[in-house]
């Protein structure tokens, strides 16, 4: 069977994808007509297959995705220097619930996992050190890197410090974001043991910190005040590292079921591909582990702007509905308030690939969410209190909404992206590919490859290999920035620094 070089994704698209270059003068033939191409179109690029007028919307994923700077043909490469933003400020919106249930049978699957005390489950056994603040990041890198030469990290899946640059000099939202993601951090399932490493003299005072923790297992989770060692604090933070390693190292994997796992869903990097190969294989996958009664979690808000919609109406409860509703709008005046406009996105790599505006990368960001209906919406720093799809807020910065994703208490973080990215959060971040191109090229950064969508593959052969490549992770297997030690988080920072 010839493989296909352009997909029209919706009936109502006034546009369809090149899967492959297209030169100045091939023809494409699209519902029974045969339009001439009129530029060279990369891949990943959009051609016009209808007339449109200065103005009119044009059509991608069944949504306008933005209006015609100037009157087009058939034929025309459709990018962001003739297509422009329908966005600009907040909106009302009406309820319009959508219930589409999910027919997807229980699978009965398990994977490999640690039963914490609380009854909590981790996919990683890790010993991690959390600074209160930036100023003993420095101390807190000497102790992981001797406990590791100590050790070598046998008995354990690794040995961490999540150093950072704040804790002090904060102020309001800015100082409550920190303390709630390093709060999120000490009590994460990935982590046998914690040691909290204090200065002593910072905002984040280390008693009101060690409270925001709740009744936590006094056994794995210790705090270190260097200020108040007389004499060697690294001599002090061994002793008590020691002693977690010792801990740690006992605890062994057992069969979980998959309703205990959670999920991040994340995009970077993204490109034409994103919203037919990638996005689509992991909302699959999203829909499936809803479907066994798991977690998958959404966010990068400025990213649904243009399909707020479709997840507005898919929320379970007018409650949800409304929450989602000043989520967005929310986020919306943050960028007003600072004086951007709201569609200033996508990326210039973004644009390299083939996404023209934001509406573009929305309708195709979003598909990671499948059709499950929303149960949960969080606010940034919120743990996870509900099964089943959620809206979490935080920004589309790549490194930011993974630690996000990460704090609210996801095991791993399902990243898609179509110009590649090296980097992960403090939980397995794995990458998957949208075209076999990045798959090919970047074999050290790629965890599974979609593009192989774009190769013939169906959907329906791919999806059982992309759970059992995630369950492998869940229970064990390393994913490629674990195996390449890049491993970091970054808070999100609204205010004055001090």
């Amino acid at each position: 069977m010839e493989q296909a070089t352009f997909l029209k994704i919706n009936p109502a698209d006034s546009v369809v994808v090149c899967l492959q270059p297209k030169k100045k003068g091939e023809i494409i033939e699209i519902d029974g007509k045969q339009i001439t191409v009129n530029q060279d179109t990369p891949a990943g690029h959009k051609v016009l297959i209808k007339e449109v007028k200065e103005g009119e919307n044009i059509i991608k994923y069944g949504y306008p995705i933005g209006h015609a700077r100037q009157d087009m043909k058939a034929g025309d490469w459709v990018n962001e220097n003739n297509l422009k933003t329908n966005l600009s400020g907040t909106l009302e919106y009406t309820y319009n619930p959508v219930n589409e249930p999910l027919r997807i049978k229980d699978e009965k699957r398990t994977f490999k996992g640690y039963i914490r005390k609380n009854g909590d489950v981790g996919v990683r056994n890790e010993i991690w050190i959390v600074p209160t603040v930036g100023c003993v990041n420095g101390i807190a890198e000497q102790l992981s890197h001797r406990l590791m030469m100590e050790t070598k990290g046998e008995g354990v899946d690794a040995i961490w410090t999540w150093h950072h640059n704040y804790g002090c000099s904060q102020l309001s939202d800015d100082h409550e974001n920190t303390r709630k993601v390093l709060r999120d951090i000490c009590l994460h399932p990935n982590a046998g043991g914690v040691l909290v490493l204090s200065l002593g003299c910072e905002n984040n005072q280390p008693e009101d910190f060690m409270a925001m923790l709740g009744d936590y297992d006094k056994d794995r989770i210790k705090l270190l005040v260097t200020q108040r060692v007389e004499g060697d604090e690294i001599e002090a933070g061994m002793e008590i590292l020691r002693d977690l390693y010792g801990i740690a190292k006992q605890d062994k994997r057992v069969d979980v079921p998959v309703s205990k796992l959670r999920v991040g869903l994340k995009c970077g990097g993204s490109d034409g591909f994103s919203g037919i190969t990638a996005n689509p294989l992991v909302g699959e996958f999203s829909d499936w582990l809803v479907a066994q009664g798991g977690t998958s979690v959404l966010t990068e808000v400025p990213e649904m702007f243009g399909a707020e919609t479709i997840l507005m109406n898919r929320c379970t409860t007018p409650e949800l509905f409304s929450q989602t509703v000043s989520m967005i709008n929310n986020f919306k005046n943050y960028f007003l308030s600072h004086g951007e406009p709201v569609g200033e996105n996508p990326s210039p790599g973004n644009k390299a690939g083939g996404i023209s505006t934001l509406e573009d990368k929305a309708l195709g960001c979003t598909q990671k969410c499948g059709k499950a209906p929303v149960s949960g919406v969080m606010e940034y720093g919120d743990r996870l209190k509900n099964p089943g799809l959620n809206l979490l807020s935080a920004p589309g910065n790549d490194l930011v909404a993974s630690t996000a994703l990460a704090s609210c208490g996801c095991h791993i973080v399902l990243f898609t992206t179509g110009r590649g990215t090296p980097f992960g959060t403090f939980v397995p971040t794995m990458k998957i590919a949208t075209n076999p191109t990045l798959a090919k090229n970047k074999p050290h950064w790629v965890d599974f490859s979609a593009g192989q969508l774009v190769e013939g593959r169906t959907m329906t052969e791919l999806v059982p290999e992309f759970i059992d490549k995630v369950l492998a992770v869940a229970s064990g297997e390393q994913a490629r920035n674990e195996a390449n030690g890049y491993r970091e988080i970054s808070i999100f920072k609204n205010g004055v620094t001090l």
